[in-house]
């Protein structure tokens, strides 16, 4: 597999005869030298740049290492009469996304009840695989969250008018059809809405450590000496679920012998099944929206036990497992395509309709979290990102090692020592899940936003550090 690099920061798997476009990566030497050790990745990028209907190229983001299908920070986007969509370029995680929160309490007055607070979070926003939650839908109340996402909190009493307003998409992608998500998805939801999962879904207290942009970072909220809270999760059973039968759906109607890659299976965006797995797959993202909305009210009401005057605000909810129609220029004309995001993050630049009023002048809040115990950050949405990125950029520190690889070569002792000596507090289900997501089993994070801010496809606005987090 040839692979050259054509600017600083960005790399290209060069076109063969069976690929439609070339393959681009955006990295550091660095970054890309981790990518090339795992050569799976770099296959995935090249089998996505071999798809019917695909546009100019195939992307992975600097945070790039393998997944289900396409790279997890695989970005590609389709044309919508000769394109496909694939469950393998969203992911099982259908929504996995990301929200930040801004307080008014202070860190000193917060280390003081630190773990007080971590205990009451985790008792009531239940964490690791099964978890169940307190909040148990009836068939027509899962339809309506399925249908109304995180409008269904608002009604409920369990969101703020701002809250919706400040959620990609306001908390609900249209076109979503309750009729289209299996009785079997809609049973694995039902006990799981307010819930965290497991994996590197996790709740984080941060503080405010770093202001790169004051002028945005007021807009947003950002002020430093005072807590963030940051929560990463998705769709749950419902969402994978989800996947796995528009999977097995695919693979019969269209099969898969054609494909470099069986994970690849897809549908025609414009047939039956294609509009059949959008209208699902829209479902299960606003379940998603719904998730974080119900876990925002649980740490509100967390918080409020123990500091009784604190005001916590949403800075936005933005998603990084996804399938979207978005308008964007191409060869100088304007065109809708077929964005899949795959493990990366939607960065518009400013005036796009899509961004909530109050950030439109500036661009969209982008949030990338880090590995456990480690700094995550805010970047801001660019027009430079919508010429180059397909309007994207990363969305995690991305893995270094397998969870295989972490639990057979990571020590509980010293990964306990390591949270010590970064004053991070922790409260986890298991010893096996902290040692899967150990700092040292992903990529630098400080490398990856420094190189989407180098690219300019995602400006740096804060970073945050974390004080304290819940984990399955």
């Amino acid at each position: 597999m040839k692979i050259k690099k054509i600017s600083e920061n960005i790399w290209e798997i060069e076109k063969e005869e069976k690929m439609n476009v070339p393959g681009i990566i955006f990295a550091s030497e660095k970054l890309m030298e981790q990518i090339k050790k795992e050569e799976r990745t770099l296959q995935q990028i090249k089998n996505v740049a071999s798809l019917p209907g695909i546009i100019k190229k195939s992307i992975a983001m600097s945070d790039a290492h393998m997944g289900y299908g396409f790279p997890i920070g695989g970005v590609a986007a389709f044309d919508l009469k000769k394109g496909i969509i694939s469950p393998g370029g969203v992911g099982y995680d259908i929504n996995c996304g990301v929200r930040l929160l801004t307080t008014n309490i202070k860190k000193s007055d917060f280390l003081a009840k630190r773990d007080q607070v971590l205990k009451e979070l985790y008792k009531n926003i239940p964490s690791g695989v099964g978890e169940e939650s307190e909040f148990k839908l009836t068939d027509k109340q899962i339809d309506e969250v399925l249908l109304k996402g995180s409008s269904w909190a608002l009604e409920n009493g369990y969101a703020e008018k701002e809250d919706v307003e400040k959620t990609e998409d306001s908390g609900c992608i249209l076109g979503a059809d309750p009729k289209k998500v299996s009785q079997k998805a809609k049973a694995r939801g039902r006990k799981q809405l307010g819930t965290l999962g497991a994996g590197n879904h996790f709740l984080e207290v941060q503080e405010i450590d770093t202001i790169h942009d004051e002028k945005i970072a007021k807009i947003f909220g950002l002020n430093k000496n005072y807590l963030t809270i940051m929560i990463h999760t998705g769709s749950r059973g419902l969402g994978h679920q989800t996947a796995s039968d528009y999977i097995q759906k695919m693979e019969k109607e269209y099969g898969f012998a054609h494909l470099p890659d069986r994970e690849l299976a897809y549908a025609p965006i414009e047939s039956k099944l294609g509009k059949d797995y959008r209208a699902a797959m829209s479902a299960a993202a606003n379940f998603a929206f719904t998730n974080r909305q119900i876990i925002t009210h649980q740490i509100r009401r967390s918080f409020k036990k123990f500091f009784p005057k604190s005001k916590i605000d949403v800075v936005y909810d933005i998603a990084h497992n996804i399938a979207k129609f978005e308008e964007l220029k191409i060869d100088g004309k304007k065109q809708t395509l077929c964005i899949h995001r795959k493990g990366a993050t939607r960065s518009f630049g400013p005036g796009r309709k899509e961004i909530p009023q109050i950030y439109r002048k500036i661009g969209c809040p982008i949030l990338i979290p880090g590995s456990m115990g480690t700094y995550s950050f805010v970047l801001v949405g660019t027009k430079k990102a919508e010429e180059i990125s397909f309007a994207s950029t990363a969305h995690g520190a991305g893995r270094l090692h397998s969870r295989t690889y972490a639990k057979n070569n990571f020590k509980p002792e010293d990964l306990t020592k390591q949270l010590k000596d970064y004053n991070v507090a922790i409260k986890a289900g298991s010893i096996k899940s902290l040692l899967e997501e150990a700092p040292q089993a992903y990529k630098d994070v400080n490398e990856v936003v420094r190189v989407s801010h180098e690219l300019g496809i995602g400006n740096l606005v804060a970073k945050l550090k974390p004080l304290a987090v819940v984990k399955g």
